[in-house]
């Protein structure tokens, strides 16, 4: 038998333990970084003769590795998953061969220890903008970095040999929860992926998924990379151009959408599409029949007839360094962006960033509400979760608006997600609520929380000293508070995807719930930094993950700089946009954020400003203004949202909002929020909606805001820094208004853009002069 050959083991004819790596495809660091390792490399070891991958680490060449990468590659033909078996590098008679080996060898590693084998697609750079290009993996000689690349369908066979008849998915279907097993999930994505053969999914071109967070959404994107497609988020915000601008640029042969609503941008815009064949509704009855428009029942029934012989060749040619996910970027400052990214960015980001935490398989639950176009939301929600047989519940679509806190309620997880502005707002409606407890209430909430703050910066600082009167006040207020939001499971509460206040973080660590900050981008699949209740720091991001770098580009005198990014979660490049691939990657492949930060002398990461959003005054100082906006927050918390103005400018204005009441469709309204009603009767103002305050600038609000910025002008760096106007706007910002985007990061282009006459006039005095 040669040694090649595999017996079929199932109809699927795959095992997880059936892949070896081949040498295509991979990059190693120089060892000339200035940037410091999350661990060491090995380099003392012998050249292995194995099955596994050698890499010279040293003095070899990008260069040289790629010929020794084509030359292999010419050698031997790549096998399928299916038909190739490896030895282990851990064999008895590779030990021997090791040392064997004369200490004056040419010093190598084998990237692979495990006994998996895979194949990767010849690459000759860290990059690519075109759809069937693969790339070099950013791999390393040990640690996290060393392990096997894998395919989303190695990591899925891996979970479902493991925990098949687990629970996966669980979903609302006429108000009872209805779920899939891991083993139910994996054949609907079969089928799914069937199907879009049938209809004709060309490889590499896209799958639009149009819609909110459903088991549909889930399986069309699975389905569609075991098909060999891109699996292409769209945001449902976006206007019918928006929708177009998406599915042509990933060439979308197949659009799967939610509903009506949505479909009906779609129809809008479909003869701009000229590569789409099918459109796939997933809820609601369809209201017109026609031969390219298909039920959920009807499409997953399509592929019925494809032979699974037929699908399994596909899935066998699927390489770890090619792409299969795309991300489109919010196109604040443009188009968007292609996000580029492959098989590798998401099973090796995704199994690194969880094992930071600790995290048991088979046993975690999350809540899934948060965009799916977007990257946090993805890896988090799909791809966390398929790699550890995390069993995921999805929020209603009203979630934002109100009904997220029944999921938690009732699917009560044990791992969650929220954007600053959902912890805001739970924030905000506690405060609401204590704000009408009794006397006795609100003195015993006030104690407890000093003690709860008191204790978890003991717990942060590794001092862990429990304070006299805790545990009373954990039964009293602390566990009562997580049953009520629906945490009293929840281990881990992780922030992300936009800046948090400190403020905020000290409520939830007051009530024993630390909010953990995360940090990344879709560039880099997501996570590059994580906290974790081991190891974490207030307003910090974290630790940068194993087997990742970072680099401060051009540092300032308190050591803030760019931040670079180095590793195997960094992105491949913009699909089609070459230019904008080399702006954001250098030539060395390090990933360049846009963001400023420093690191503490205990190495964690925190953000100190972005670039793009730096103000350069007039007099060219530049100015973050997200330490400015967040201060006068904390001053006055009756204000909702604000936005630093200044670029160009002879002095900085702010544009702000005060917190009002939001209506069931998410939008804000003239009402003033319960906090700022309460405000309003202790300093005798009648007032009840936000256009009255503006109608007779209310004197008790804007002597109260006048003297916040006081307080916040005073503790400024320079007179530079000091803002000298500003204006309440008649409207809180929000996502159907534009000044938000879909994980409620603010817009600030688009603001400029919409308020320019209300800056205008705060600036018209000056001009004048």
């Amino acid at each position: 038998m040669p040694i090649n050959y595999v017996p079929r083991r199932s109809k699927y004819n795959m095992s997880v333990q059936e892949y070896s790596i081949k040498s295509n495809g991979v990059a190693v660091m120089d060892g000339n970084t200035e940037s410091k390792p999350t661990q060491e490399t090995l380099s003392d070891s012998t050249n292995l003769r194995t099955h596994s991958t050698l890499i010279p680490n040293g003095d070899a060449t990008r260069a040289e590795l790629s010929a020794a990468s084509a030359s292999e590659t010419q050698e031997t033909p790549p096998t399928s998953e299916t038909e190739a078996l490896t030895k282990s590098a851990r064999s008895p008679e590779l030990e021997g061969a090791t040392k064997a080996l004369p200490s004056e060898e040419p010093k190598a590693v084998a990237l692979s220890t495990a006994n998996v084998v895979t194949t990767l697609a010849p690459a000759d750079q860290l990059w690519s903008t075109i759809r069937d290009k693969g790339v070099m993996l950013r791999m390393e000689g040990s640690g996290p970095a060393s392990e096997t690349p894998i395919t989303i369908h190695q990591a899925f066979l891996g979970t479902l040999e493991k925990y098949g008849d687990h629970p996966a998915l669980a979903s609302k279907k006429d108000g009872m929860w209805v779920t899939l097993t891991w083993r139910q999930y994996y054949e609907q994505c079969r089928a799914a992926a069937k199907s879009f053969l049938k209809l004709g999914l060309e490889r590499y071109h896209g799958v639009g998924i149009l819609g909110f967070n459903s088991p549909e959404w889930f399986i069309s994107d699975v389905g569609c990379i075991f098909a060999g497609g891109l699996a292409t988020g769209i945001y449902t915000t976006n206007s019918p151009e928006a929708c177009q601008y998406v599915a042509a640029n990933c060439e979308a042969n197949i659009l799967v959408v939610e509903n009506q609503k949505q479909l009906d941008k779609i129809l809008q815009v479909k003869d701009h599409l000229p590569h789409l064949k099918a459109i796939v509704q997933y809820k609601g009855e369809l209201q017109q029949k026609t031969p390219f428009l298909y039920t959920w029942e009807e499409f997953m029934k399509l592929g019925e007839d494809v032979p699974e012989e037929q699908l399994n060749a596909v899935i066998d040619s699927l390489r770890a360094n090619e792409c299969c996910t795309l991300i489109y970027t919010s196109g604040t400052t443009g188009k968007p962006k292609g996000v580029m990214l492959s098989h590798d960015n998401l099973t090796w980001t995704s199994r690194t960033a969880v094992n930071m935490v600790d995290i048991c398989p088979g046993e975690e639950v999350v809540v899934s509400y948060l965009p799916l176009s977007h990257v946090a939301a993805q890896l988090f929600d799909i791809w966390m979760c398929l790699s550890y047989a995390v069993t995921t519940y999805f929020a209603e679509p009203d979630a934002l608006k109100g009904s997220l806190g029944n999921t938690l309620k009732e699917a009560r997880p044990t791992c969650f997600l929220g954007v600053p502005r959902v912890w805001e707002k739970m924030q905000e409606k506690m405060k609401a609520v204590g704000a009408k407890a009794s006397p006795l209430r609100r003195r015993v909430a006030a104690w407890a929380k000093s003690i709860g703050l008191q204790y978890n910066y003991s717990v942060m600082n590794r001092e862990n000293l429990v304070p006299w009167g805790f545990m009373l006040a954990n039964n009293l207020v602390f566990k009562k508070v997580r049953a009520a939001l629906g945490l009293d499971r929840c281990k881990y509460c992780f922030t992300g995807a936009a800046p948090i206040t400190k403020e905020t973080l000290e409520f939830f660590m007051s009530l024993n719930i630390p909010v953990l900050e995360l940090y990344g981008m879709s560039e880099s699949s997501g996570p590059h930094s994580v906290s974790h209740n081991n190891e974490y720091r207030i307003t910090s991001c974290g630790k940068v993950m194993p087997g990742c770098m970072t680099k401060l580009e051009n540092p300032d005198k308190d050591g803030s700089g760019e931040i670079c990014f180095w590793g195997r979660h960094v992105f491949m490049g913009y699909l089609n946009s070459p230019e904008k691939t080399a702006e954001a990657l250098d030539e060395d492949g390090w990933l360049h954020s846009g963001d400023l930060g420093r690191h503490d002398q205990h190495g964690f990461l925190y953000i100190t400003g972005r670039i793009k959003e730096l103000i350069i005054t007039a007099g060219g100082e530049n100015i973050p203004p997200v330490p400015i906006e967040d201060a006068l927050k904390a001053e006055v918390p009756i204000i909702s949202n604000t936005m630093l103005i200044g670029d160009k400018l002879k002095f900085l204005s702010m544009l702000l909002t005060l917190k009002c009441v939001i209506d069931d469709n998410g939008e804000p309204t003239d009402k003033l929020s319960p906090e700022v009603l309460d405000f309003c009767q202790q300093h005798g103002v009648t007032a009840t909606n936000v256009s009255e305050i503006i109608a007779i600038k209310e004197p008790a609000i804007y002597k109260a805001i006048q003297e916040g910025l006081e307080r916040v002008n005073a503790r400024a760096t320079s007179n530079a820094q000091k803002i000298q106007k500003w204006v309440i706007l008649e409207r809180d910002f929000s996502i159907s208004g534009g000044e938000l985007g879909p994980t409620m990061k603010l817009r600030r282009p688009i603001v400029v853009k919409m308020y320019q006459e209300k800056i205008n006039e705060m600036y018209a005095v000056e001009k004048e002069n």
